[in-house]
């Protein structure tokens, strides 16, 4: 994004904490959290979005930079975006989560999982994650 009002846009959200052993301190967990949401894109069973959300808040408590990079980043930018303003999130997007939830959830429950308690619990679980991506909002751009 080389628009200067959208990078002052994104510069005014920023809240820097005063002291600077706190900023470096949410740089760091801003960072592990982007790390975790990355991960997180490819292990079904860690969340992505709290992850990349979590990493938002921590950079701009802690780098405008930081939270500029975040915010205009081609793949992650977007998305935060999008959740912020209530957008939802895209077909394929939805789509795609499903599907490998379902498979990484049955491949646990009916191969790694011996006990039938468990494989239930995770069953349910399964069930309303789907319900709950289902009903949020369709992004259609």
């Amino acid at each position: 994004m080389d628009d200067p009002r959208a990078d002052a846009a994104l510069r005014a959200e920023v809240h820097l904490a005063r002291a600077p052993i706190v900023r470096w301190l949410f740089v760091a967990a801003g960072c592990v959290s982007l790390g975790l949401g990355i991960l997180g894109i490819v292990l079904p069973g860690l969340p992505t979005t709290p992850f990349l959300l979590l990493a938002a808040y921590c950079y701009a408590r802690g780098s405008a930079r930081f939270y500029v990079w975040l915010m205009t980043n081609r793949y992650f930018g977007g998305y935060i975006r999008a959740w912020r303003d209530n957008e939802g999130i895209s077909l394929p997007v939805k789509i795609y989560v499903v599907i490998l939830l379902w498979i990484v959830l049955g491949f646990t429950a009916f191969v790694v999982v011996p006990l039938w308690p468990v494989r239930i619990v995770l069953l349910l679980v399964g069930a309303g994650v789907t319900i709950y991506i289902v009903q949020l909002p369709t992004r259609t751009r």
